[in-house]
């Protein structure tokens, strides 16, 4: 059980992880002259977009605003959270038998 609570950890941070390159792809959305073609911004791009279009998919863009990566860092915090609450659940359980 200790290793599935490891697990669940593990995978919580990797979530954190993800969230900054997120944070880092969502802040160099406001630079429209970057290169994307830049071998750092394209893989940035290709490990985010596919998570982001899925959001997008659900709230278009409003004036121009894509507000798509709100709904995205909420459901990615709710998972982080979720993992972490699962874990600490996990190993007290194990603690008390």
């Amino acid at each position: 059980m200790e290793i599935f609570a490891s697990l669940l950890q593990v995978f919580a941070q990797t979530l954190q992880i993800y969230s900054l390159v997120l944070i880092v792809r969502v802040l160099l959305s406001w630079f429209p002259n970057l290169d994307w073609s830049n071998p750092i911004l394209s893989t940035i791009s290709s490990i985010t977009d596919p998570y982001l279009n899925a959001f997008r998919g659900i709230i278009p863009p409003i004036g121009g605003l894509d507000l798509s990566a709100i709904l995205a860092f909420i459901a990615l915090n709710l998972m982080e959270q979720l993992l972490g609450s699962a874990s600490i659940s996990i190993l007290a359980t194990t603690i008390n038998y």
